[in-house]
């Protein structure tokens, strides 16, 4: 490429961020990373009325979770600092002046009630409302009190090439006078990103569908400022789970941040989110950071939307958990365990049963036996039809065998070959692994007997088939 990569991601601080914001972020990260671009990171904030409180902090948070880092932004800085728009609105005004000069935007006079008016007349008469219809002949000098217009100069069609959807074309329907800066003083989302992607460089442009039909304003207001646009790439999508409507926090979309006090990976997180609506090819699904940065390509976004599934999400985190090394894994697993149980011999159980740290929470009580003799009903020792008095026999057979192991030597695998030489002369080998499953951790359906036996170890394993006889 000629002009170095610039992206930027630039959210709104209006509440908690869900994937779908996240993942077009991701797109445009992936693609600044993959060309030794640039990243910015932009806060567009202009609509006051929306904004909520720590919503900027919460942002920040978010892409340094995930691990996507920025080059220009909020806290570090850049060429074009400042980078949050509500501190830029000299910047704004300045090129509205620019536009007047050129009668290419003029001030708003009409009040809310006249338009609603002319609206409710369009209305009637079926046609769509057009406020260049309504141009006024003679507009005051514009000083800020009333909304300033962008001039539509020619109304005609627009043709222009996204990345993802090819040649796209909006008549002259599209097009209409729109608000560049509000009688409040600051601009518009149609105006303000403009100017910003203008006086950043950015080059390539990710967003969603809704913007398409928006895009020849955007294209005439680029002309009407003498300045080359960006390549678009319009992102699908994320649909919700059962993939007929697009994810949103109207509909149960969760905060980024939740997924990370749930325990997942940041690793797995931007692996799903970069699945959601890229194909990188072929059959592999569980790439690295880097894997993806390599792979990531503007060309391989599905046009059609990609449905968001936790068990997609909860498989992906388990295979990257598995990446990471023991030590770590074992830190995480008995952090979330409580102190008395934080035992190091039960990690490998409950690796096998987890999909993110913060199932450890839920399998406290399943697994309480280890550290408490389980208590249960004596008929629970019985295996099908097989009398008591078998299940005794059978038990003091067991003892009697593992009696014989030395204490340091009396893991799963010395366990295991002992009860199965045993069990394989009975009618059922049930009639001796059921009772000893049960007889160890009071349950019908539990993790190995022979590794419950290791982790107990001979003496509390011993104690258990006796108290069961």
């Amino acid at each position: 490429m000629d002009k170095k990569v610039i992206t930027r991601f630039a959210p709104s601080p209006t509440g908690f961020m869900h994937v779908g914001n996240l993942r077009t972020g991701l797109f445009a990260w992936l693609w600044a990373r993959k060309n030794n671009g640039v990243f910015i990171l932009r806060i567009e904030d202009t609509d006051k009325k929306r904004e909520v409180e720590g919503s900027i902090e919460h942002i920040k948070e978010s892409l340094r979770w995930i691990g996507m880092d920025w080059d220009q932004g909020p806290d570090i800085g850049g060429p074009h600092t400042p980078y949050i728009q509500s501190d830029r609105l000299d910047l704004y005004k300045k090129y509205g002046e620019k536009l007047i000069e050129k009668g290419l935007a003029y001030a708003d006079p009409f009040t809310p009630e006249q338009l609603d008016v002319w609206r409710k007349e369009a209305e009637e008469n079926k046609k769509p409302f057009l406020y260049r219809e309504h141009r006024p002949e003679n507009p005051p000098v514009w000083d800020g009190t009333m909304p300033l217009r962008f001039k539509i100069s020619e109304v005609r069609k627009y043709s222009w090439t996204d990345i993802v959807w090819g040649e796209l074309s909006a008549g002259p329907e599209a097009l209409d006078d729109f608000i560049l800066i509000k009688s409040d003083g600051y601009p518009t989302y149609n105006f303000a990103h403009i100017v910003d992607d203008i006086e950043m460089g950015v080059t390539h442009v990710m967003r969603g569908q809704e913007f398409i039909s928006s895009t020849p304003k955007y294209l005439a207001l680029y002309e009407a400022l003498g300045a080359t646009p960006p390549v678009f790439a319009t992102t699908p999508p994320v649909m919700g789970d059962e993939g007929k409507k697009k994810l949103g926090k109207r509909d149960g979309a969760k905060d980024v941040l939740e997924y990370r006090d749930e325990g997942y990976i940041p690793e797995a997180m931007m692996n799903f989110l970069a699945l959601l609506g890229w194909n990188p090819g072929g059959e592999k699904e569980v790439f690295s950071r880097d894997d993806l940065i390599q792979m990531f390509s503007l060309d391989r976004i599905q046009r059609s939307g990609g449905q968001f599934g936790d068990d997609k999400l909860d498989w992906l985190n388990k295979e990257h958990m598995k990446l990471l090394p023991r030590e770590e894994i074992e830190k995480n697993i008995l952090a979330n365990l409580p102190e008395n149980m934080q035992n190091p011999k039960i990690v490998p159980i409950v690796f096998e049963r987890i999909s993110k740290w913060s199932d450890v929470h839920n399998m406290v009580g399943e697994l309480q036996f280890f550290f408490k003799t389980p208590e249960y009903d004596k008929t629970k020792l019985i295996f099908k039809n097989t009398s008591g008095e078998k299940i005794k026999n059978n038990l003091k057979f067991a003892i009697s065998a593992l009696e014989k192991i030395d204490e340091d030597k009396f893991t799963s695998e010395e366990v295991k070959n002992i009860l199965m030489l045993i069990a394989e002369n009975l009618e059922n080998r049930g009639e001796l692994l059921h009772p000893v499953r049960v007889a160890l951790s009071g349950l019908d359906k539990s993790p190995d007997p022979f590794i419950i036996s290791e982790i107990l170890g001979k003496n509390e394993t011993l104690s258990r088939l006796q108290k069961a006889i």
